[in-house]
């Protein structure tokens, strides 16, 4: 009887015993709703981009108008026979080049054998009266580009100009028959709707470039050695 009862205790204690371990173990955490809302993390901010800066605009550039612009040269008669002789104008009007006004500086240039000589209306703003008859023109240009200047060598004449300080005179680089010579050349200068236009004058010699004056006859009829240059440019 007594056995009978202890295994009976046996059974139940194993029987509880096999009961709990079945007992389901605690649910899984469910997040919470706050937790499930939770922002993902921020990204960094991206750079803000600024706009490009204007790019800085290139100097205004003038071109020299041929058509409105002159350099013309007064060459006169010297020696003991220069009464038999012709002073004459020696003029440009094929002048090409620019001018760019914020660097205050010029660069143009102009072809020897595109001087004109002795243009009637050049000749009376020169002071000079009497016209030269056409072969004489033509053949003080032939004597002019050959035995004087050396055009086939020497073709082209090159200007360099710079400005200083208002009212002060340009300074004037000119490169002819390969030397060149600095100058300060008064000018006066007016600007206008996108136009400028640059006058003066001044005085050369021919032997500050290598050049010899044209004469005959020993000296006796000749071209004196300064020349008077006068020049109206035209740029827009």
């Amino acid at each position: 009887m007594r056995k009978f009862q202890t295994y009976l205790k046996v059974g139940v204690l194993c029987a509880c015993v096999a009961a709990c371990t079945q007992l389901p173990g605690p649910a899984p955490e469910t997040p919470s709703a706050a937790s499930a809302h939770t922002p993902a993390p921020a990204m960094p901010a991206a750079s803000v981009a600024h706009p490009p800066r204007p790019a800085t605009p290139a100097a205004v550039v003038l071109n020299i108008d041929s058509g409105l612009s002159l350099i013309a040269v007064t060459v006169r008669r010297g020696g003991l026979l220069a009464r038999l002789g012709h002073d004459h104008v020696v003029a440009s009007r094929h002048i090409s080049g620019t001018v760019t006004p914020a660097e205050n500086r010029a660069d143009f240039q102009f072809r020897l054998d595109q001087l004109t000589v002795d243009e009637p209306e050049l000749r009376i703003a020169a002071g000079l009266d009497k016209q030269p008859s056409a072969d004489a023109i033509e053949g003080t240009r032939n004597n002019m580009l050959t035995k004087v200047l050396d055009a086939e060598h020497y073709p082209v004449v090159k200007v360099h100009a710079e400005r200083g300080a208002a009212g002060q005179p340009l300074q004037v680089a000119i490169a002819l028959h390969g030397v060149t010579r600095t100058l300060a050349i008064p000018v006066e200068i007016r600007e206008a709707e996108g136009v400028m236009t640059v006058t003066g004058s001044v005085n050369l010699k021919q032997s500050d470039f290598g050049i010899t004056p044209f004469s005959v006859m020993a000296g006796a009829l000749a071209v004196q050695d300064q020349m008077e240059l006068r020049f109206t440019l035209v740029a827009k």
